[in-house]
């Protein structure tokens, strides 16, 4: 999933159909109060972010996305209006990975979204987590507690590398079916009940995911 934020209806219209075209699942935001609100529940691949918005700036907005946790590994390609080299160095050094310069073509873009997924994907894949003695190699798509090999499901090891790279936020139920499972699934919250249930045994001492009564799950303190 991408995240366009573009105030100019007509080319975010352009852009999220431009991106479907070319095989992604893209959404539209007109500012970044919506941006906010749809990132509560779900996390896109990347943010496509004009600089010029009403209300909050771009610039402002992506620094908010760098300070939570939840949301600064997301990329972020900037959109700047020709010219403005200050607010292309500054987006740069704030985290964003690419920029564009308006007015951009279509193609452009997509060329540059595929290229900082890529730079992306190939980061994320030798990633290591670890809380404890739990570790998650995601490159070999291996966890261990302690020394001792342990065998997920996929939708378990997901739900982990979650937990992992998220410590100490509480994800609800609902969070987490779309974050997993995904946007299209229109199962029961008693899902990920299941799930979190097989992974604690699995786990076993280490299994240090929490129930946080009427809200959700989190991975609580290392023993």
């Amino acid at each position: 999933m991408i995240f366009c934020v573009e105030d100019d209806a007509g080319i975010r219209g352009m852009m999220v159909y431009t991106l479907k075209a070319s095989g992604f699942e893209a959404e539209g935001f007109e500012e970044g109060v919506s941006l906010f609100e749809a990132l509560t529940s779900r996390k896109p691949k990347l943010i496509l972010l004009d600089i010029m918005l009403p209300g909050e700036d771009g610039i402002s907005i992506l620094k908010r996305l760098k300070r939570d946790a939840l949301t600064r590994d997301i990329p972020v390609i900037m959109a700047t209006a020709k010219g403005t080299e200050y607010d292309k160095v500054t987006g740069l050094d704030l985290g964003a990975d690419d920029y564009l310069c308006k007015p951009f073509g279509m193609m452009e873009m997509v060329s540059r979204v595929k290229a900082v997924l890529r730079r992306t994907d190939r980061k994320e894949e030798g990633e290591i987590l670890q809380r404890g003695d739990i570790s998650l190699n995601d490159a070999e798509h291996i966890v261990l507690v302690g020394a001792k090999k342990v065998d997920l499901t996929l939708k378990e090891y997901k739900l982990l590398r979650l937990f992992l790279k998220h410590p100490d936020k509480v994800f609800s139920r609902e969070e987490l079916l779309s974050l997993v499972w995904g946007e299209e699934f229109f199962g029961e919250t008693r899902t990920v009940d299941v799930h979190i249930g097989t992974l604690r045994t699995k786990l076993g001492g280490e299994g240090k995911i929490e129930t946080v009564r009427g809200v959700g799950y989190k991975m609580g303190d290392k023993p």
